[in-house]
């Protein structure tokens, strides 16, 4: 088969494209061939070794993708040998991931794809979705809430508040620009701040009648932890899944409200039945035609390398490798 690997932590240029012999699934596990591999940032920052080491001699990278289940292996029903699934933690305590025309992966993190959902949005569900689920849904139901999302142009926002839409929240997202502002109206928020504009938390009191937000999908803790401190209201929620990189607030978190709620999501490490109920409403979602995705660029297999700089560089959209034909 074809496929990418690298052979040690680095920038983009380690990356090789060749041959490799075709993998074969083991008990419980599904071969599938990929036709599209999703790019997340924690894609590229693996293979730099920010996040982590080198766990096996050669890696396949990307955790998300999709395709169609080819070959099956002891204890899975041989039912399942054409069915269209997308993939979640392809290559997370695993060598080889979605980065190839084939991959062998356990049968439950190939989940069936619905027959109205393209392989495109599939590839981007894994990573972005599932963290959008348990920012939204852990501490409970949003019904009647205000939500706020920060980065609603980004994959994680975007269907964070498509998320909290359908959860029966009021949504307002903060962006950097009109082309993002618009991006995030797209997925249905109600209300979009300009943060670059200044006086963010006053713009968030003036659309909330001096309510405030009950809860915060938060993508940069760091930079916005002075609005999400006079914003969040008493027993409100902060679900953070990305810290940011300038310095953190101090310890202990001050805020101007009580009872607050400091969630730290990681995906990969996310309890097994919060990860099935995020697979159970995605697929629920997506059968009835719910969730939409925001299309970025694409890269043919041979320059994943370059899929890996897009995204490095704040590619707008979700960056997929088109990996074989559907």
């Amino acid at each position: 088969m074809k496929a990418v690997w690298y052979e040690r932590n680095g920038p983009a240029d380690i990356i090789e494209y060749g041959e490799m012999p075709d993998p074969e699934p083991g008990p419980d596990e599904v071969r599938v061939r990929v036709v599209s591999s999703g790019v997340n940032p924690s894609d590229w920052k693996r293979r730099q070794g920010l996040t982590s080491q080198m766990e096996f001699p050669r890696v396949i990278p990307n955790q998300d993708g999709s395709g169609v289940i080819d070959a099956v292996g002891p204890g899975v029903p041989q039912s399942r040998t054409g069915e269209r699934v997308w993939l979640f933690e392809s290559q997370f305590s695993r060598p080889f991931g979605t980065g190839a025309e084939y991959t062998v992966q356990p049968t439950g993190h190939a989940v069936r794809l619905p027959d109205n959902t393209s392989f495109e949005m599939g590839a981007g569900l894994g990573v972005p979705a599932m963290t959008a689920h348990r920012c939204v849904f852990a501490d409970g139901p949003v019904t009647g809430k205000t939500v706020l999302v920060t980065g609603g142009a980004g994959a994680v926002g975007h269907y964070a508040i498509q998320q909290a839409k359908l959860g029966g929240a009021t949504v307002i997202s903060t962006v950097s620009s009109e082309e993002k502002a618009q991006i995030a109206r797209l997925a249905g928020a109600d209300h979009t701040i300009n943060y670059r504009e200044g006086n963010t938390a006053a713009r968030i009191f003036d659309v909330t009648g001096g309510r405030g937000v009950d809860h915060i999908v938060e993508v940069d803790m760091a930079a916005n932890f002075p609005v999400s401190l006079q914003a969040l209201r008493s027993s409100g929620v902060l679900a953070v899944y990305s810290a940011g990189s300038a310095q953190g607030p101090t310890v202990p978190l001050k805020f101007k409200s009580s009872n607050v709620t400091v969630r730290m999501v990681l995906v990969y490490d996310m309890p097994e039945p919060a990860k099935a109920a995020a697979i159970t409403d995605i697929t629920s979602w997506l059968e009835q035609g719910k969730l939409t995705h925001y299309p970025g660029p694409h890269f043919p297999l041979e320059q994943l390398r370059d899929a890996h700089l897009a995204v490095e560089g704040g590619a707008i959209g979700k960056v997929i490798v088109d990996v074989s034909p559907a």
